[in-house]
C-alpha cells in the first residue's frame, strides 16, 4: 500500500510524471522492438518510415529537437514563475508547479527524446535495408504528439499566467477541495422562480433572441439579474421568472448564458472602460507615478463620454413577436458609464495636478454637450474632484494650481491637463 507521505510527494514533485513517462517510453520501445523482430522487421513497409539512413537522420534530428525543446520550455517555465511571484503571490508558485498538465507537456517532450534515442540504437543494429518499422512508425507519431502539445502548451502557459487564469487555478482547486471535504447531502433545491447558474463565471454573452422564444414558450418573462460582466458564483440567480415558472426550461435557460473566467469585448463595452481606467489608476499609484499616460486615459475616456453624451441608451426590455415583453436585462446608462470613468480616478488623480486639471477640463467640456437631464452626474463628479483636491493639498493656492491652468503662453496640450477652458 502506498504510504500517505509518498502520496503527498507524487503530487507535489515536479519531476515524478515526466519520470513516468520517460519510464513509459522505455517500456514501450521494449514491446515495439519485440514486435518488429517477432515480424523480422516487415511489419511496416521502407516506403512509409523511409529507407535506413533516411530514418537514422531523422530519428537524430527528433532527439536533438526534443533535448532544445524541453531545455527552452522549462527555462521559459522558470521566468514565467519568477514574474509570477512577483507581481501576484510567492505563494502561487506550488500552484504551478502542480499543474498536471504542464508536467504531462514536459514528460510527453522527454519521452519522445527517450524514444526516438532507443529507436536509434535500433535502427543501426539493424543489418540491409530493412529498419524496425514499428518502433520507428510509434516515434513519428510521439513527434506529432509533442508538436500538437507545444501548440497547446504555449496556449495553456499562457492562459494561465494571466490573473484571472491564476486565480481560477488556485478558486477552482480550492473547490474541488471544498466539494471533497464537505460533501454535499442533498442536491440545492429548486426554486421555480429563479434560474440558478450551474458554475461560477462571469457574464460575457447570451444568446437574447433565444431567451426571449424560450420564454415565449413557456408564457412568463425573465428578469436577468446580473449585468453584463458581473460574476455569478455557482448556484446563484441568472434569472428571476415573472409568470408560468412551471413550464420553463431551467437547464435550456442557463445555457444560453455564456459565463467565462475573464470579461471581453464582445458585448461589454464597459469592460473597455474598466481597463482603461485601470491603466490610469497604475499610472497615478506611488512610487512610479506616469501622469502623462493618465492623461492619455483621460482624453480617451473624454472622447469616448462625448459620444455618449447624446445618444440614446437601449432599455433592455426584449419582446417577442405578439409585443410581450419577455427579456428584461439591466444595462448600464449614462450615469454609470460616468462613474465608471470618473469616480475612482476623481480620487486618484486628485495628488496629481496635470491628472486633475484634464479631468476637469473633460468634465465642463462634456458639460457643454451632455443634455440637461444629464449634466448632474457630471456636476457630482466635479463636485468630488474639487473635494478631493481641497483634501489634498493645504495651501489654497496649490488647490488653484490643481484644477487652473495658468493660461499665459500654454496651449491645450496634456502637460497642463488641456487647461484651456478651465472655469477659474
Amino acid at each position: 500500500m502506498v504510504s500517505l507521505r509518498f502520496r503527498h510527494r507524487l503530487r507535489a514533485s515536479l519531476w515524478i510524471t515526466p519520470l513516468l513517462c520517460v519510464l513509459a517510453s522505455i517500456a514501450l520501445s521494449l514491446v515495439t522492438v519485440a514486435i518488429d523482430r517477432r515480424f523480422g522487421d516487415r511489419l511496416v513497409p521502407v516506403s512509409i518510415t523511409g529507407s535506413p539512413d533516411a530514418v537514422s537522420n531523422i530519428l537524430s534530428t527528433i532527439a536533438s529537437a526534443m533535448v532544445t525543446l524541453t531545455t527552452l520550455v522549462l527555462t521559459v517555465t522558470t521566468v514565467a514563475v519568477q514574474l509570477a511571484m512577483g507581481q501576484f503571490s510567492p505563494r502561487i508558485v506550488r500552484a504551478l508547479l502542480q499543474d498536471r498538465s504542464s508536467q504531462l507537456a514536459y514528460g510527453l517532450f522527454a519521452s519522445t527524446f527517450t524514444f526516438a534515442i532507443l529507436a536509434l540504437r535500433e535502427v543501426n543494429a539493424v543489418d540491409g535495408s530493412a529498419v524496425p518499422g514499428v518502433t520507428v512508425l510509434v516515434a513519428y507519431l510521439l513527434m506529432l504528439a509533442s508538436i500538437a502539445a507545444l501548440f497547446l502548451y504555449i496556449h495553456h502557459s499562457g492562459n494561465a499566467l494571466r490573473a484571472a487564469g491564476l486565480i481560477d487555478l488556485v478558486g477552482d482547486t480550492l473547490r474541488e477541495q471544498l466539494n471533497r471535504k464537505y460533501p454535499a447531502t442533498a442536491p440545492p433545491p429548486v426554486r421555480p422562480g429563479v434560474v440558478a447558474s450551474p458554475e461560477p463565471g462571469l457574464v460575457v454573452d447570451l444568446d437574447r433572441p433565444a431567451l426571449v422564444a424560450t420564454a415565449s414558450e413557456a408564457g412568463c418573462a425573465l428578469e436577468m439579474v446580473p449585468l453584463m460582466g458581473d460574476f455569478v458564483p455557482g448556484g446563484a440567480p441568472l434569472f428571476r421568472v415573472n409568470g408560468g415558472p412551471d413550464r420553463l426550461d431551467h437547464t435550456r435557460v442557463a445555457g444560453l448564458v455564456v459565463l467565462a473566467a475573464e470579461r471581453t469585448h464582445g458585448d461589454d463595452p464597459a469592460y473597455g472602460f474598466r481597463k482603461l481606467v485601470d491603466i490610469a489608476e497604475r499610472g497615478l499609484a506611488q512610487p512610479f507615478t506616469d501622469p502623462t499616460t493618465a492623461v492619455m486615459v483621460i482624453d480617451r475616456l473624454h472622447d469616448c463620454l462625448r459620444h455618449l453624451a447624446t445618444r440614446d441608451f437601449p432599455s433592455g426590455r426584449h419582446r417577442d413577436g405578439s409585443g410581450e415583453v419577455r427579456l428584461i436585462e439591466r444595462t448600464l446608462g449614462w450615469d454609470g458609464y460616468v462613474r465608471l470613468a470618473f469616480d475612482e480616478l476623481c480620487l486618484a488623480g486628485a495628488a496629481s495636478p496635470q491628472a486633475s486639471r484634464r479631468i476637469r477640463a473633460a468634465l465642463e467640456d462634456l458639460l457643454t454637450v451632455a443634455p440637461p437631464e444629464r449634466q448632474p452626474a457630471l456636476h457630482r463628479q466635479l463636485d468630488v474632484l474639487v473635494a478631493a483636491v481641497d483634501h489634498s493639498y493645504e495651501d489654497q493656492r496649490d488647490r488653484r494650481a490643481a484644477l487652473v491652468a495658468d493660461q499665459q503662453g500654454i496651449g491645450s496640450g496634456g502637460d497642463l491637463g488641456a487647461g484651456a477652458g478651465c472655469r477659474g
